[in-house]
C-alpha cells in the first residue's frame, strides 16, 4: 500500500496496484466477482492469490475469517500503528521545541538540526516508499525525524511570527482529518478513478509550482515567484490545504479497501505512513497560511 502524497507515492489499493477482487472467476453475467464496485480492481485477480490469508475461503466468495486466525489487516491494526507513528512525531515534536530555543543566540543552530532533521526524514521516507513492504524502523525513525523538523519550525513560527500559530494549525488539522472523514463515511466524497486522476494531476501541477517557486527563489532572490508570500501565498496555502483533504479521501479509501480485500496485518504500518505523511502536509499548509496572514497585518 501506498501514501496518496505525491511526493512518495508508489504502492497502494490503486487500479495499477490495488488489492481487488479476491475471486475474479467470471460469474454468469461474465463480471469477476469482488471486481464490481471497485474503482482499484485489477482484471488479472487478487495480488496476494499465492498468500494463503488471501486464499482461505475468499477464492469461493465465502467471509473473511477473523483476523487472529488469517493474519489480516484490521482497522484497529491502522489506529494502532498510525497512533504509534504520530505520537512519537509528537513527542520529538514537544521535545525539540523544549530543547532547541529559537531566540536570537540560538536560532541559527536550531533551525539547522531542524533542516538537517527534515532531510533525514525525506530520505528516509523516499525509501520506504521505494520498498515494496513495510518496514516499521524506517516509519518510526522519519515519524521522530520529521518530529524534530516540526519542533522547530512551529516554535521560529509561533514565537517569532504568529503567537499561537502552532495551536491554530494543530486545530485546523484535526477540524480537515474530521470534515473529511465524517464527509467519506457519509458517501459524500467518492473516491474513483476520475477523482484518483483528478488529484494526482492536480498535486503534479501544485508540486511542480512549488519547485519553480523554490528555484526562483534560490537564484533570483527574495520569495521567487511569490506563491508563498501575500495574496497568491494565502491563495496556494488554501489549495494546499485542499489537496491534503483529498489524499485523507484516498488514504481512507486505500485503508477500506485494504481491510475489505484481506491485505496482510503488516501492510497497517503502510496505511499509518500514508496518513502521517498527509497530515504533516496539512499542518504545514496550515502553518504558512497562519504566518503569511500575520505578516501581512
Amino acid at each position: 500500500m501506498r501514501s496518496s502524497n505525491p511526493v512518495f507515492s508508489r504502492r497502494g489499493f490503486s487500479r495499477d496496484n490495488g488489492y481487488a477482487g479476491f475471486n475474479t472467476a467470471p460469474q454468469a453475467g461474465g463480471a469477476a466477482v469482488g471486481t464490481q464496485g471497485n474503482p482499484y480492481a485489477q482484471p488479472q485477480g487478487n495480488p496476494y492469490a499465492t498468500n494463503p490469508y488471501a486464499q482461505q475461503g475468499l477464492q469461493q466468495g465465502a467471509p473473511p475469517q477473523t483476523p487472529v486466525t488469517t493474519g489480516r489487516m484490521t482497522m484497529d491494526d491502522v489506529v494502532l500503528r498510525t497512533g504509534t507513528t504520530l505520537g512519537i512525531l509528537i513527542v520529538t515534536a514537544a521535545l525539540a521545541w523544549a530543547l532547541l530555543p529559537v531566540d536570537d543566540a540560538n536560532i541559527g543552530r536550531s533551525y539547522g538540526i531542524g533542516i538537517g532533521a527534515a532531510v533525514i526524514g525525506m530520505v528516509l521516507a523516499l525509501v520506504q516508499s521505494f520498498k515494496r513492504t513495510a518496514t516499521p524502523a524506517l516509519i518510526v525513525s522519519y515519524a521522530a525525524f520529521e518530529g524534530v523538523f516540526l519542533g522547530v519550525i512551529s516554535s521560529i513560527v509561533d514565537n517569532r511570527i504568529a503567537s499561537g500559530a502552532a495551536m491554530q494549525a494543530v486545530i485546523g488539522t484535526l477540524a480537515v482529518f474530521a470534515a473529511v472523514l465524517v464527509a467519506y463515511k457519509a458517501g459524500w466524497i467518492r473516491v474513483n478513478r476520475r477523482f484518483y486522476g483528478f488529484v494526482m494531476a492536480a498535486a503534479l501541477g501544485f508540486m511542480l509550482l512549488m519547485v519553480v517557486n523554490l528555484l526562483f527563489a534560490v537564484f533570483g532572490g527574495g520569495d521567487g515567484l511569490g506563491f508563498r508570500s501575500g495574496g497568491l501565498g494565502i491563495l496556494f496555502g488554501i489549495i494546499g490545504v485542499l489537496l491534503g483533504a483529498c489524499f485523507l479521501a484516498l488514504d481512507f479509501k486505500q485503508v477500506e479497501d485494504g481491510i475489505a480485500y484481506g491485505a496482510p496485518r503488516e501492510e497497517a504500518w503502510l496505511a499509518a505512513f500514508g496518513l502521517t505523511l498527509t497530515l504533516v502536509w496539512i499542518y504545514m499548509e496550515f502553518l504558512r497560511l497562519v504566518a503569511i496572514l500575520n505578516s501581512s497585518d
